[in-house]
């Protein structure tokens, strides 16, 4: 008999995923549109969509008249009942972004500091009052919170500890267990991502290239890292440390790595190499040092091109070996990348087209991110949804 139940919940979860899948994709739609996007029973269809409503994860709307017969009551997701919660943790500061079920945003924070030299003690405190905060504003507009994924620019395992963060200065910090605990909330599931891998995951669902079954997104404002979808799925790896290419070694004899190696992509191509080169140093509000690096490159400074330039082409060359390892369709440039990228693009398209096997760097195109600004955290508020993805009702 439990292995009977066992199924049958196995079964509904599975079900429901479906339903879900379909109005995230179509809606506003109709139950029989649904039945007949799924592939299941109406009456199953029925019974499923009355759950929905029941919990407030969707609502009817307008009836629209078909083609023939009666009119037909469309379906859309709502996002009245929960949210979830999108945290990063980067050079320029913290990111908080709240998204409710249906995909709107409820809140959007930004934070400068702690800086990078504060230590893992200091930032975990101060992204535990961002959360705090986020957690009191989701709830006081009625809605329950279901989950919070914070983004890290270096290697996280499947404990959400921080394995190492070279640019941040981080080794062995358990993230997850220290935030959860801080936020005293076990109501309230923590996890913890690479900062790539949940960018590339909003691209993937809704960036310009949304859909792409081969796609890699390339971030740099503290580390060099990838995220990558392959054949349409995260790839994930054996413990999770996949796209760490800031690491690759370009230049034997080339700058010192926050990883104590000399010469990794990360060192020559990142921004806040890329921002010390220019400047001399990287200041306390690196924020506003790449607004005037911007300004400065769009004036064509004859120095801050120099930089770039050299910054694209080693950047180029990092993107070469993900292609004819991977054969991606598309490569983004994401955060400070996107917002410089028309002064890195050139060096970067032919740095890549020089060192890709394939004829023209086997079809991959390479463009700015959608979201130069939120990728991570609304890769993280999508991540935080997974188990309602899944099927997996929120508790009531």
């Amino acid at each position: 008999m439990t292995t009977q139940t066992a199924d049958h919940t196995d079964i509904r979860a599975t079900n429901l995923a479906a339903v879900l899948g379909h109005l995230r994709r179509e809606a506003p739609c109709s139950r029989a549109a649904i039945a007949a996007g799924t592939g299941l029973n109406k009456a199953t269809v029925t019974s499923i969509i009355g759950e929905l409503l029941e919990r407030r994860l969707v609502r009817e709307t307008q009836q629209t008249q078909n083609h023939v017969g009666r009119p037909a009551t469309l379906l859309v997701l709502d996002g009245s009942a929960y949210a979830t919660i999108g945290l990063e943790v980067g050079a320029r500061g913290l990111t908080a972004l709240a998204c409710d079920t249906a995909g709107d945003q409820v809140l959007r924070w930004h934070r400068a500091g702690p800086g990078v030299d504060a230590g893992p003690a200091k930032t975990v405190a101060a992204l535990a009052a961002l959360a705090r905060r986020a957690i009191t504003t989701v709830q006081s507009s009625g809605r329950q919170v279901l989950g919070i994924t914070v983004g890290v620019p270096g290697l996280v395992n499947r404990d959400g500890a921080v394995v190492l963060a070279a640019a941040l200065g981080w080794t062995d910090v358990p993230l997850r267990a220290e935030l959860a605990g801080a936020l005293g909330r076990p109501d309230i599931p923590v996890t913890v991502d690479n900062d790539a891998s949940l960018g590339v995951l909003a691209e993937h669902l809704y960036g310009a290239y949304a859909g792409t079954p081969n796609l890699i997104q390339i971030t740099g404002d503290t580390g060099v890292g990838a995220g990558i979808i392959t054949d349409g799925r995260p790839l994930a790896g054996h413990l999770g440390y996949v796209g760490e290419i800031g690491h690759l070694r370009l230049v034997p004899d080339g700058p010192a790595c926050g990883c104590g190696r000399r010469g990794c992509l990360e060192a020559l191509a990142s921004l806040p190499a890329i921002l010390e080169r220019v400047d001399g140093t990287v200041d306390d509000d690196p924020q506003q040092q790449l607004e005037a690096l911007i300004r400065r490159a769009d004036a064509h400074e004859a120095g801050v091109t120099k930089v770039l330039a050299e910054a694209g082409t080693h950047l180029g060359d990092g993107i070469a070996a993900l292609v004819n390892i991977l054969n991606p369709g598309v490569v983004l440039l994401g955060g400070a990348y996107a917002l410089l990228f028309d002064h890195l693009a050139p060096a970067v398209d032919m740095a890549l087209r020089e060192a890709t096997v394939a004829p023209d760097a086997g079809g991959c195109t390479v463009a700015a991110s959608t979201f130069p600004h939120t990728a991570t955290p609304l890769g993280a508020t999508a991540q935080a949804l997974t188990p309602l993805n899944r099927g997996r009702l929120p508790s009531r």
